[in-house]
């Protein structure tokens, strides 16, 4: 989460039609999630009229109270339940093969056979969709018969939830959820404060603040509950609310910090008092509790291709089987009567007997005949293999969850996995898009260094016992506030304590109120007593709640030195003044947003003068500060300072500090009223009433004076240089898009090992199309950089080792102490003509960088530079993108993913980072200080960075090879099947007449292969998570398509064929001059292809425990016993087949020889390919098992292998 975080997604919306063409924009929101737009002007306000529900209500039919999260009821189960599973094609496609299977010309199988893989599907779907959705009734039962109390008859009494209408008063009490959405009318708090908690509407842990209007007070106190709210329509905007209050004559603006939320929990605050304005569905709970779209994985549409082949096969082999049956009708059929299948009487003895047999003729024969052939290889599409998928993904996500490596003890959360359909897609990861703060960093933020009136103090801080305070800040919902220690300078301590005389201890003043006043943090007693304005001087008994840890920081800091907040309301603040209190009135309050990248508050003072205090991003606040006035001596003094500044402001970017401009105006009397009445007006505005803020904001937020700077510091999370350098070395190309200053994101990308002393940097920052054209011209010419399709890709190299270990590892991981000071910028500035960029000749071997800041994207991703950025970016080893709104940050992810088929990963913390996450193939959330938003948008969730590592190089790896592996072993399993019965089709006259029996078949996917392919699936491992910790590069693999491509499904296909071949023609030549009858060799022909593909899979295992050994052995085991079963039925023509097979002795010989035969063309093609032309894992793999690997690599700490 960046330093410039917009409290709404729809600001972020407004943010980019400022400033970027709607056809980009247009083209980038489609592919994310954005909320629907509550200032439409086709929308009329809803009308609520406090405490009159029944008229609130007849006029507009507004929904009950009543929620309803189930999907069916008795009557509407089966119907309904049907129509969703029989969504799936898969479920189709069985319906219509079992359906013609009904069909007596079609009637291969047995018709119970054919439907009983799909009744059983859909009955076991069924019981699943039912039991879930029963817990839904049950929920939404208990949830609508809560009660609240709520005004009736002059009087609270306790109402059910789901009576609850708009328009009623409710009343709640501490630690009581919100049983709809509702505007505050008062709280038990004097000044109108609540604290509600969010958790389970956003899944943020910190207390947030709401505020009941100080003008509906007296309601509670006068027992008179009345006025009319017009609001927005109902929308899933969390984090807006637009509203006006009209009582007694008077226009009462009402805005988010007004209404609490459906699902909202109240905290500290003993109760409220509010009028509900959306109930039920139309709550923003209800509204937001849909499913984010799902994504599918990389492999899953290579498999989908391949399906498409596969069934093209299918049709051909059918084509195959009716053109055969019509050639032979043609030349037998003048015999037809004497040949078997096609007499016109039955000659057999029984009920049969001399009846007419059924002959449609040679069209309808052959229409018959392709789709019989339909029907017995309907395996072929690899239908079962969609749900054996499902389940070894699951199975792969729980020891993914129950990695202890990746659990944060810090914060106390462990892996999550969101989605279960791209577990494979961490293995194929090509390019890392990462936030900065909160997700490389801690975001603790620490004040360090501070810059007033020119001067910088805090470089050297010096800490005694006088000036060493402990101040308690709650950044969460925990019992154990945590205490952080700031470090004060004695020079600014000295300074403070002098009299408000000269202007640089009046800068001071100024400085230190401004960081205590112009923020939105709300103080709170640690003590028994609520009133902070008695508490006595000592500041650990308050607690500071905030939903910025900058702002925390920053008030911390103001009350180390003095300037303690220690009371605000909606119309006031209090702040202890180096022991005196001053009490300032709120006139208003700009927040913070994205375009203005400051914020501001308008207060007075006690002697009445009126004064705008301003914080904000240095780029927004050097432009807008006061220019000459004429007076030469105050001017020179001014530039000065502002020089001085502006040193100070590099110096802390260089050195990874965040950095803020502090100023203030004293507002004349005609301003004032100007401003007051343009914030009035945009504060009871319907519509744009951000825009009209802003424009309000703009008429104080200009000429102001320059106090200051101050300097944060958020450290590095533990493990993240560590992490990159492996990511790095994994061929993984880490781009780090940031909302802070150029200066800071080169400083966090040398302390965590991005950028390098031998790296050649490109800087675009351009201030309109022309120059951008240029700088990105200028950089492709100096560095030889060509396009997209002739360019060179340095990490893009195939390499073998030649079995050489050593060079998997292409460095150890570390760096030099001075590595990162000797990162040099000058020289190498795109468009550049110094006479380093002559000196710079060979590019081939050169490592680039490029930093580029968000005003050169905005021209570049609105114009048709794109292309020209693409192939500059993917030119370069490392990206940082500098000073990025969150909508550009997905033009980025976009620009990588339209053009390319890489694989991306987004990573973030905070909500800024929510369109970059959903746009990414794979995104992460960081859980950390900055809510959950992030998290809950994600497809993966984690405590920390550098649990990437381990996501990426170990589980992402695993579940490639797994996936892949058992994808193509899926076909092959199935294909081998078809093409033995085909084989066995044609010599049967292509006839549709199968030697299996119907159960036999059915079993096939479903009990004696399926239990190996799920078990494989979730438990093999090619390597321990030790070497592939060590070795990164193994994971290049993956990017280079090792596990599955087009080449290996060919050449699966051709041993499917070989196999197919020795399955059917051994049995066919021994028993050849036999006396076999059809059920004997279909019995043979079942438990070879069983234990053929049992052995295939066992070949490929190379991660054998007990229930590997259980699962392939016991289902060859479990196919005995059930042609056992089978063949023990009276009524099956089989009937005791089994049992004279097996007491042949050529019977076993023909099974040990299809095995020997069909397996050996596959284990010689393994071990010369193993032997000459071994495969990096195959390397690895054999120095892990003859215990080649290096010697401290058993050594190397727990900390940085997870």
């Amino acid at each position: 989460m960046e330093m410039q975080r917009s409290p709404s997604t729809l600001e972020i919306g407004m943010v980019s039609t400022s400033h970027e063409k709607p056809n980009h924009s247009q083209r980038v929101r489609n592919k994310i999630s954005q909320f629907e737009d509550p200032f439409s002007s086709e929308h009329e306000p809803r009308l609520i009229y406090i405490n009159d529900p029944n008229r609130t209500n007849d006029r507009y039919e507004f929904t009950g109270n009543e929620i309803r999260t189930s999907k069916y009821t008795l009557i509407t189960f089966l119907p309904k339940n049907l129509f969703i599973q029989f969504h799936r094609l898969a479920y189709v496609y069985f319906l219509v093969i079992a359906a013609l299977n009904q069909l007596p010309p079609l009637a291969v199988f047995g018709r119970t056979a054919s439907l009983f893989p799909l009744l059983f599907v859909l009955f076991v779907t069924a019981i699943k969709d039912g039991y879930e959705d029963w817990r839904r009734h049950r929920s939404d039962r208990n949830e609508n018969n809560r009660e609240a109390l709520v005004l009736q008859h002059g009087d609270f009494q306790l109402k059910k939830w789901k009576n609850i209408c708009a328009g009623e008063v409710v009343k709640i009490h501490a630690n009581e959820t919100m049983p709809c959405d509702m505007v505050l009318l008062c709280t038990s708090d004097p000044n109108g404060i609540a604290y509600i908690q969010t958790m389970n509407l956003d899944g943020e842990s910190n207390l947030k603040t709401r505020y009941a209007r100080q003008e509906t007070t007296s309601m509670v106190c006068d027992d008179s509950y009345s006025g009319l709210i017009k609001c927005e329509q109902p929308n899933r905007n969390i984090y807006e609310f637009t509203a006006t209050m009209e009582l007694n004559n008077q226009r009462v603006p009402l805005g988010q910090s007004n209404i609490v939320l459906r699902g909202c929990q109240l905290k500290n605050t003993e109760w409220i008092i509010g009028v509900v304005v959306y109930a039920g569905q139309e709550t923003k709970a209800m509204l937001n509790s849909t499913i984010s779209p799902s994504k599918s994985s990389n492999l899953e549409s290579y498999m989908n291709r391949e399906t498409l082949w596969l069934s093209a096969f299918l049709l051909i082999t059918c084509s195959v089987v009716a053109a055969g049956m019509g050639v032979w009708l043609f030349k037998n059929s003048k015999n037809l009567d004497a040949l078997p299948y096609y007499r016109r009487k039955y000659f057999t003895f029984g009920r049969e007997n001399r009846k007419d047999f059924k002959f449609y003729g040679i069209a309808l024969e052959i229409f018959f005949s392709f789709l019989s052939s339909v029907i017995i290889f309907q395996i072929m599409i690899p239908i079962s293999l969609y749900i054996t998928m499902e389940l070894v993904r699951v199975g792969q996500s729980y020891f993914m969850i129950g990695d202890t490596r990746m659990y944060d003890s810090n914060s106390g959360s462990r892996f999550q996995c969101r989605s279960l359909n791209i577990n494979e897609d961490l293995g194929q990861i090509r390019y890392i898009f990462s936030d900065k703060t909160g997700t490389l960093t801690q975001n603790k933020m620490e004040f360090q260094q501070a810059s007033i009136f020119g001067k910088n103090y805090g470089s050297s801080l010096q800490v005694t016992s006088d000036f060493s305070h402990e101040i308690r800040t709650t950044e969460s919902l925990r019992q154990s506030s945590r205490k952080s220690k700031i470090n004060v300078d004695s020079a600014l301590m000295a300074l403070l304590n002098q009299p408000l005389i000269n202007e640089e201890r009046l800068a001071a003043h100024d400085f230190f109120l401004t960081l205590a006043a112009c923020n939105t943090v709300i103080p709170v007693s640690t003590q028994s007593t609520h009133d902070l304005t008695n508490e006595v001087d000592e500041i650990g008994a308050i607690d500071y709640q905030g939903e910025s840890p900058d702002e925390q920081a920053l008030v911390t800091a103001a009350s180390a030195y003095g300037y303690t907040l220690v009371e605000r309301t909606t119309g006031h603040i209090v702040i202890d003044v180096l022991g005196e209190r001053l009490r300032l009135d709120v006139l208003g309050l700009h927040e913070f947003d994205s375009v203005r990248k400051r914020m501001s508050v308008v207060v007075r003072f006690p002697d009445n003068n009126v004064k705008v205090l301003v914080k904000g991003a240095d780029t927004s606040m050097l432009s807008i500060l006061k220019v000459e006035i004429g007076d030469g001596l105050y001017d020179s003094l001014q530039a000065k300072i502002k020089e001085a500044t502006e040193g100070h402001l590099s110096g802390y970017s260089s050195e990874g500090l965040r950095t803020l401009v502090i100023g203030s105006k004293n507002l004349t009397d005609a301003e004032f009223i100007e401003w007051q009445e343009r914030y009035e007006e945009a504060s009871t505005s319907m519509h744009e009433r951000s825009a009209k803020l802003r424009q309000a904001a703009g008429l104080v937020e200009c000429n102001l004076t320059l106090l200051g700077a101050t300097g944060i510091e958020d450290k590095l999370q533990d493990g993240v240089p560590e992490a990159i350098e492996s990511l790095r070395q994994a061929g993984i190309k880490v781009w780090v898009l940031t909302g802070d200053k150029q200066e800071t994101a080169i400083s966090i990308g040398l302390s965590c090992r991005l950028l390098t002393q031998s790296m050649h940097s490109i800087i675009i920052n351009g201030s309109s199309e022309s120059e951008c054209r240029r700088l990105l011209a200028d950089a492709k010419d100096k560095f030889g950089i060509k396009s997209a399709d002739f360019r060179r890709d340095p990490e893009g190299a195939q390499d073998l080792y030649n079995g050489d270990i050593s060079k998997l590892r292409s460095s150890n991981g570390h760096m030099s102490g001075s590595a990162t000071q000797n990162f040099e910028l000058t020289g190498v500035v795109a468009g550049d003509k110094s006479e380093y960029s002559e000196k710079v000749t060979n590019f081939d071997s050169t490592e680039l960088a490029l930093i580029i800041d968000g005003s050169s994207l905005v021209y570049i991703l609105e114009k048709d530079l794109e292309s020209e950025l693409f192939d500059l970016a993917t030119s370069c080893k490392v990206v940082i993108c500098c000073r990025v709104a969150p909508l550009q940050k997905a033009g980025i992810v976009d620009l990588i993913k339209s053009r390319t088929s890489d694989m991306t990963l987004a990573i973030g913390d905070g909500a800024n980072d929510v369109s970059m996450i959903q746009m990414a193939d794979v995104g992460v959330g960081i859980c950390g200080q900055e809510g959950r938003q992030a998290v809950m948008a994600s497809d993966f969730a984690m405590g920390q960075f550098r649990f990437l590592k381990r996501l990426l190089l170990v589980h992402g790896h695993w579940n490639y090879q797994r996936i892949a592996y058992m994808i193509l072993y899926n076909f092959y399993r199935n294909a081998v099947f078809v093409l033995m019965l085909f084989w066995y089709i044609l010599h049967t006259a292509y006839s549709a007449t199968l030697a299996l029996t119907d159960w036999s078949s059915v079993f096939y996917s479903l009990i004696y292969t399926s239990v190996p392919t799920v078990v494989v699936g979730i438990l093999d491992k090619d390597l321990s998570h030790n070497t592939l910790l060590y070795y990164p590069r193994l994971y290049e693999a993956g990017l280079r398509n090792e596990g599955y491509n087009l080449s290996l499904f060919w050449i699966t296909m051709l041993d499917t064929l070989w196999q197919s071949l020795v399955l059917f023609y051994v049995p066919f030549f021994t028993y050849n001059i036999s006396t076999m009858d059809i059920w004997s060799m279909g019995s043979l022909w079942t438990i070879a292809v069983v234990i053929i593909v049992n052995m295939h899979l066992a070949m490929d295992i190379r991660r054998w425990v007990l229930i590997t050994h259980l699962a392939v052995w016991g289902s060859i085991a479990a196919t005995f016993l059930c042609m056992v079963l089978i063949d023990s039925i009276p009524i099956f023509p089989n009937y005791g087949t089994i049992y004279n097979m097996a007491a042949s002795t050529t019977y076993w010989l023909s099974v040990c020889l299809i095995i020997v035969l069909g397996l050996l063309p596959r284990f010689l093609c393994k071990v010369i390919y193993e032997t000459f032309w071994p495969s990096d894992i195959q390397i690895a793999r054999e120095a892990e098992l003859l215990k080649k690997l290096p010697q401290q690599f058993g050594s190397r700490p727990e900390s940085d292998i997870s």
